[in-house]
């Protein structure tokens, strides 16, 4: 190792460290007396696979390679679109999810700052969060995009840095946000208006109505404000009840009636994150009816989605009622899956699974949206950026040490500068053949993608999984003890 890089690793390894501390005492240090923090390990890492970790330590050279091209990415924000929801990469302007701004990108990304030890970054970001949005606006707003992004930005970004402006916000937008549960059924209205509170939209998925207890429970206990908590768990408790005899969810239901309009199953878009929830839930809440959920549900996804073929494994779509095969279809969504079987304990499915999603990966120099796994053909052929292909190698690394996962984590990351880099930003791609640039770059590249990269090459300690749960937004939170 020469001196200049043994240097680099050292002023790395500081960073990291100093990120970690902040993130894994934010919690306890901020919240009230009667809601320290909470110790609940059901995520382990092996002493052999430790010992790996503890080898390798940070691949510096590449963490700060990570960092630099999100700080590409962050500065192109701040020059054209400061303010405003999103960066528009190939125009160089901003634009907004609605008629004004909700400051989605900065709420979004304020956490990976943090992470990445970007003091006068996030102090920036954080100044214009806590003074200039506001939530009492006239908006119709997507009550499940609104809570993953800005509620779990707001409520990581007060574990980490103990700022009382960020919690009254969040709790301003949860309380905002409730009346969309006021259906006949307990599920969620897909839109609720900020100001009046009126809900619409009544053809929601699992994703919607079982992605939400991380961040309502997490409000719930630090502001002591049950309804929260009872909101979020009555449409998780809803969505598990409508599962099939045979222990699996549809793709769409009708919210005022409980009864599904697509029975289409799978493990991606519209049902992925409702899967991930019940684990998580039970990791950061100890909360024993959601183990339960997670054990009926992994036993039906294992016996009837998972897909062999030609020894490869994959998991495509099949009828919730019976089990029967509808399309052999896998794609940068249903990529999360290798993750969430890691963090679960099923290292070996989780291995198998990464293999086949990096497959669909390589094809092309980039993954597709969606892809025909026994055709190897592109069905979908969009890459809005998404990031779950590379959190899945991370939780695959950070699980096991082996740094094979490093390695494919290279690659993608190579590929994924090369593809989608513009002179301001990062463009997603409508097309991964002829790799064709779309005028977007999602708030979650910044607050996701980059940071499962950084965290796949930086110390291990930056973020240690047995203590701290990722949202499906990768929002960093950590457990804390309900009110007595």
């Amino acid at each position: 190792m020469s001196i200049s890089r043994y240097r680099i690793r050292q002023q790395s390894t500081v960073l990291a460290l100093v990120a970690c501390a902040v993130l894994l005492a934010g919690c306890a240090s901020t919240a009230p007396t009667a809601q320290t923090a909470a110790t609940h390990t059901v995520v382990h890492v092996t002493p052999e696979a430790q010992r790996r970790l503890d080898a390798n330590g940070a691949d510096a050279v590449m963490a700060e390679h990570v960092k630099a091209e999100f700080l590409h990415g962050w500065r192109g924000y701040r020059q054209y679109a400061w303010g405003r929801d999103a960066l528009k990469p190939l125009s160089n302007t901003g634009s907004d999810w609605y008629a004004e701004s909700l400051l989605m990108t900065p709420v979004d990304a304020l956490d990976t700052l943090l992470v990445m030890g970007l003091t006068d970054e996030a102090d920036a970001a954080r100044e214009l969060i806590a003074t200039q949005l506001s939530f009492d606006k006239d908006l119709d707003v997507k009550h499940f995009e609104i809570v993953i992004r800005l509620l779990g930005g707001l409520l990581s970004g007060y574990q980490m840095t103990g700022d009382a402006r960020l919690l009254a916000l969040a709790d301003d937008l949860g309380t905002r946000l409730l009346p969309a549960f006021d259906s006949p059924t307990g599920l969620p209205y897909v839109t609720v208006n900020l100001r009046t509170g009126k809900a619409s939209g009544t053809e929601s998925n699992p994703a919607e109505s079982g992605t939400l207890l991380l961040e309502y429970g997490t409000l719930a206990r630090l502001t002591g404000k049950q309804v929260y908590w009872d909101k979020a768990w009555r449409a998780l408790e809803a969505t598990y009840a409508m599962r099939s005899p045979i222990g699996l969810v549809g793709e769409r239901f009708d919210v005022t009636t409980g009864r599904w309009t697509q029975t289409r199953t799978h493990v991606g878009a519209r049902i992925d994150s409702y899967y991930e929830y019940l684990w998580k839930c039970w990791q950061l809440f100890a909360e024993p009816r959601c183990k339960t959920m997670w054990d009926t549900h992994i036993a039906a996804i294992n016996t009837h989605v998972a897909d062999e073929v030609d020894g490869a494994l994959w998991y495509g779509h099949v009828d919730m009622a019976t089990g029967a095969r509808i399309a052999p279809r896998f794609g940068a969504l249903d990529a999360f899956y290798s993750g969430l079987l890691a963090v679960s304990g099923d290292l070996d499915r989780a291995a198998r699974l990464q293999h086949s999603a990096f497959s669909m990966w390589q094809a092309h120099g980039i993954e597709p949206e969606v892809w025909d796994y026994r055709a190897h053909a592109v069905v979908s052929p969009g890459y809005p950026l998404r990031p779950e292909i590379i959190e899945s190698a991370w939780y695959l690394y950070r699980l096991t040490g082996d740094s094979a996962w490093r390695d494919m984590g290279r690659t993608m990351f190579d590929d994924f500068i090369r593809h989608t880099r513009t002179p301001s930003g990062f463009a997603g791609l409508a097309d991964v053949v002829t790799k064709e640039k779309k005028d977007e770059m999602e708030s979650f590249v910044l607050a996701e993608t980059f940071k499962y990269f950084y965290l796949l090459y930086a110390d291990p300690a930056t973020l240690d999984p047995a203590t701290t749960v990722l949202t499906t937004e990768a929002h960093p939170l950590r457990a804390v003890a309900p009110s007595r």
